[in-house]
């Protein structure tokens, strides 16, 4: 069986953390358990699976982005498309859209707890 990642986060308010992953990264919830006591919802976008577990906010959200935390990468076919999507959200970005050093173009943003996505297109 391959392997797969599934990344888990821990954001204070699971409300704000779906209705960004659905609306603005394009994710659909598919387990929902805001409701019982553990709070915990599960977001898929092809194969790529977040969970998000309710935690009280960190003291010091600026530690959530590298070097001292994680980047998120959502690799996608069309960029610009991606592109156009989120920004008709009115999601502020991080980064705009920008051609790096390594040969690809990406734009970054912060989910509503502070966890850095790096939306990038594929290498050829």
């Amino acid at each position: 069986m391959p392997a797969a990642l599934r990344c888990e986060i821990f954001p204070a308010d699971l409300d704000a953390t779906v209705a960004f992953y659905v609306s603005v990264l394009g994710f659909e919830l598919v387990r929902d358990e805001r409701d019982q006591p553990s709070t915990y919802v599960a977001l898929a976008r092809d194969t790529v699976l977040v969970g998000a577990a309710a935690r009280p906010e960190v003291p010091d959200r600026g530690q959530r982005r590298p070097v001292t935390g994680v980047e998120l990468v959502l690799e996608v076919d069309d960029l610009d498309e991606e592109y156009a999507r989120v920004t008709a959200t009115g999601w502020p970005l991080a980064e705009d859209l920008a051609g790096r050093p390594w040969g690809l173009r990406d734009f970054r943003l912060l989910d509503p707890s502070g966890y850095y996505w790096r939306v990038t297109g594929r290498a050829a």
